[in-house]
């Protein structure tokens, strides 16, 4: 029976010595690595972009550091490319993804999320001294410059305008602007940050969608101690302020709602 003892004792010290390498497994795994490894692109402004001096800033950034600190430890930040960012979850490449991940179902039946800490809405944008739109209604027989492919486009489309293909929303407010195109339906939070860089451009939101859609810190399944610590750090940080001090840095406004 001694040879079982030995095989059970060998078993139990090779999971102990495997149970770190796996990078944010659980919370103590994070502590006693004193970082929490976050994975962002780093090229979608104002969420996660570099700066003129190359450093790494943005709204989803500050989120990161913020948590890390309330969980006692350092944000290290590694890089990704869309596409391979959440697989990165799976690969063990860092604990968590902080890079506006939209909530869904489908992404919940393979990883968890924290509880949401940002949210944004569609909104309908026209040019500020335009009365002739007031809702999506509106928008029938006028021109909206859409990126073709994208949600906002078919909402534009659905509600009977022409649509005006552009590569993006700074392409979209630029048609507006200039009367290319009457109205754009786009991002709360893109406009919001737009405003907050040229206050006095010539928009304005007149039409909300009623429903938002909710972003989330994303992780592995099974990690129930690191989802909670990460949803305890998000109630802190904005029952001490830091969240609002955030938000107002890179919108203008409380984003969580």
């Amino acid at each position: 029976m001694n040879w079982l003892k030995t095989l059970a004792a060998a078993a139990a010290l090779q999971a102990a010595v495997l149970a770190p390498a796996h990078a944010g497994e659980n919370l103590s795994a994070v502590k006693a690595a004193g970082a929490l490894k976050i994975g962002t692109e780093g090229t979608y402004a104002p969420f996660t972009y570099h700066d003129a001096d190359g450093k790494l800033v943005g709204f989803d950034v500050e989120i990161g550091e913020a948590i890390a600190k309330k969980l006692g430890v350092k944000a290290e930040f590694l890089e990704g490319k869309w596409d391979g960012l959440i697989a990165g979850l799976d690969a063990n490449r860092y604990d968590a993804v902080i890079n506006q991940v939209g909530i869904t179902e489908a992404r919940k039946q393979k990883y968890d999320f924290s509880e949401p800490y940002i949210a944004s809405k569609a909104v309908l944008i026209v040019r500020a001294d335009d009365d002739s739109i007031k809702g999506f209604a509106d928008l029938k027989g006028k021109k909206a410059a859409q990126s073709l492919t994208s949600n906002f486009g078919k909402l534009a489309e659905g509600s009977g305008a022409e649509l005006v293909g552009t590569d993006g929303f700074d392409q979209s407010i630029q048609l507006v602007l200039t009367g290319r195109a009457d109205a754009t339906i786009n991002d709360s939070l893109s406009f919001l940050d737009f405003k907050k860089h040229k206050p006095d451009a010539n928009v304005k939101i007149v039409a909300e969608q009623e429903n938002a859609d909710y972003s989330g810190v994303i992780i592995r399944k099974g990690e129930p101690e690191l989802l909670e610590a990460i949803n305890k750090a998000l109630v802190d940080i904005k029952a001490d302020g830091t969240y609002q001090a955030i938000s107002d840095k890179y919108f203008g406004q409380d984003v969580s709602k």
